[in-house]
């Protein structure tokens, strides 16, 4: 089991790849733009949320197991698909305007009870701008929390459940992240007037209902498996990895990631775009091709560990 991360040196690859495929493939620069669209996929999402929490509140009152059955099988695959439009309203590729990309973020994030997209947009950020830098990353597990998972099956599996809630934890290691601003005192507010509303139409089976579909998004679940599969190391040398699985068309393309890293300003829906534009430079990249797998993988080959993710020192770009 690796003590330590994958120290290496050298600049972010993603500034380099992106040169030298727009001076391969000067037509990539017609993919980077806004998809207005995304905005109405949103806010069908939320609604169909809305229903589903309904008719789970209306036919199990009190039935929590159908609840969580409902939220594994159906809420989760909603909610993660929020959160990748959140994702893209962060990067701006939703409207031109920074107040309307954040009216988008307190929309998509409704059926999350927890609100959290103010505060994703802030750490997502850092996560571009100090990627792999371990005080500028949120996305690099604490090292303590490396140490206490170490490659024991069960721990990671533990640690993957409660994936949504350990990243509070790394908050106090990069720079700060506005968390009271009027934006985020709107996300935490219009979610907690959803949340009480459900419970009042419905019952506390709704609510828990879309609890739990945040919770399996982004926890032990297939889809918990996406934040493997972007940045823990498979192939020596490379620490972005791309899913190219059939869950991308429920995932909005969340799975094009090292396209997405080398242009952040692409919209979801043109990624698989520009894969076939410049398929010389992502084909020989590694991949995958299920979540499922690479969950099972994960928590139980003992190669992989916390410590799987490459850090790199500031000084070194």
């Amino acid at each position: 089991m690796n003590t330590d991360f994958i120290r290496m040196d050298g600049i972010d690859p993603h500034r380099e790849r992106a040169q030298a495929i727009l001076a391969a493939h000067p037509s990539v620069r017609a993919l980077i733009g806004r998809n207005p669209w995304t905005a109405a996929i949103a806010a069908g999402i939320v609604a169909l949320q809305a229903l589903a929490a309904f008719a789970v509140g209306w036919a199990f009152p009190g039935g929590w197991w159908q609840a969580l059955l409902a939220a594994a099988c159906l809420g989760a695959f909603a909610n993660h698909a929020l959160y990748v439009v959140c994702h893209d309203a962060t990067h701006g590729t939703i409207f031109r305007q920074a107040w309307a990309n954040r009216l988008v973020l307190l929309l998509a994030d409704l059926p999350n009870v927890t609100p959290g997209s103010m505060a994703f947009r802030g750490y997502h950020l850092l996560h571009h701008s100090g990627r792999s830098h371990y005080y500028g990353d949120p996305d690099i597990p604490n090292e303590w929390e490396a140490r206490l998972v170490g490659n024991v099956w069960w721990r990671k599996a533990v640690w993957m459940a409660f994936f949504p809630w350990l990243q509070i934890a790394r908050v106090g290691r990069v720079p700060p992240v506005k968390l009271f601003d009027g934006w985020a005192l709107a996300n935490y507010g219009s979610c907690l007037v959803f949340a009480l509303t459900l419970w009042h139409a419905a019952g506390w089976s709704a609510v828990l209902y879309l609890f739990a579909s945040f919770w399996f998004a982004t926890g032990l679940h297939p889809l918990g498996a996406r934040w493997i599969s972007e940045h823990y190391v498979l192939k020596a040398g490379h620490d972005t990895n791309s899913y190219y699985g059939i869950l991308n068309a429920l995932a909005l393309n969340i799975g094009y990631h090292n396209e997405h890293h080398d242009f952040p300003r692409i919209p979801w829906n043109r990624l698989p775009a520009l894969k076939r534009l410049a398929p010389e430079f992502y084909e020989p990249l590694p991949s995958h091709t299920s979540w499922t797998r690479l969950t099972l993988e994960f928590i139980f080959d003992p190669r992989y560990s916390l410590f799987s993710r490459v850090v790199r020192e500031p000084a070194a770009e």
